[in-house]
């Protein structure tokens, strides 16, 4: 069963408060020092490095710099304040309805310029025709027991979706062809979606790669996320949206995404693959 949200809240903080002792302990340094250094209590220090209170940014800047970590305080930085606000809980989003779930990432996707998508589930939400959509957040509105907002959250998704068609935005979707396959919907909503993917496929702005099953793999397939610019990473778990921000993370994703894209056709053998989908359906 996942941990509770408060769980893995202190979890975070915990191995925060971990990577900063060991920095201390790699520099050799008392906490009486380490706090002579950054001009603090002694206690401070102690409950900074035991997970009883929580760092500020300017905290873990003194805490590196006293410890001869400077290269280290970004990361760590990120890290504190991904545990205190950016692993978004699902449940906590659509106790509302999935509406808010779709509008809360609006100024995100307005502002990011640059998406990299990769999906092994089903189509991207940038990618979905109305029809699909629904299907969708009904059976995710089925699943966790959620009010049934769909209608409002199927009309915020596409509101949400008008980036793509926006030249200042670019995308680039890696998709397993599994994506093309998985039925969340009748065969005419699989269709009329599955036409709906050739058709962005032609724009400007979008480019798509489709890893065949057949493929020889650089890396295995992987759950869902999204990076948005070089910025953060949202990551799709059953039971949270993880927004990962620092720098190191948001690197791996994108080693992980570059790789995925190796194995990807695009152009006419990517729609071949969707045009075969098409012709087997029902």
């Amino acid at each position: 069963m996942p941990a509770h949200p408060s769980e893995s809240v202190q979890k975070a903080r915990e191995a925060l408060a971990g990577r900063l002792g060991e920095l201390r302990k790699d520099a050799g340094i008392s906490g009486r020092e380490l706090a002579v250094r950054c001009g603090w209590s002694e206690s401070k220090s102690s409950r900074i490095e035991n997970a009883r209170t929580p760092p500020s940014d300017a905290d873990i800047k003194a805490w590196c710099h006293a410890c001869g970590a400077d290269d280290q305080a970004a990361d760590l930085i990120a890290a504190n304040r991904q545990s205190a606000d950016a692993h978004v809980q699902w449940k906590r989003l659509q106790r509302s309805g999935l509406r808010l779930l779709q509008e809360s990432v609006g100024d995100l996707y307005r502002q990011t310029k640059v998406f990299r998508v990769y999906v092994s589930d089903v189509i991207p939400g940038f990618l979905q025709t109305p029809r699909y959509a629904a299907a969708l957040l009904s059976a995710i509105a089925d699943f966790r027991g959620t009010p049934d907002d769909v209608t409002d959250a199927v009309a915020a998704r596409m509101r949400r979706n008008a980036v793509l068609t926006n030249g200042a935005h670019r995308f680039s979707f890696v998709l397993e062809e599994s994506v093309l396959r998985y039925r969340v919907c009748g065969a005419e909503t699989m269709a009329a979606q599955l036409g709906h993917l050739l058709g962005v496929m032609d724009l400007p702005n979008v480019a798509v790669g489709i890893v065949p099953f057949a493929a020889q793999r650089a890396v295995w397939p992987m759950p869902t996320f999204t990076i948005f610019d070089a910025a953060r990473v949202h990551a799709d778990t059953l039971d949270a949206a993880a927004t990962l921000t620092q720098p190191g993370q948001i690197d791996l994703y994108a080693r992980a995404f570059d790789r995925l894209s190796q194995g990807a056709v695009r152009g006419g053998p990517a729609r071949s693959l969707v045009a075969d989908a098409l012709a087997r359906l029902d």
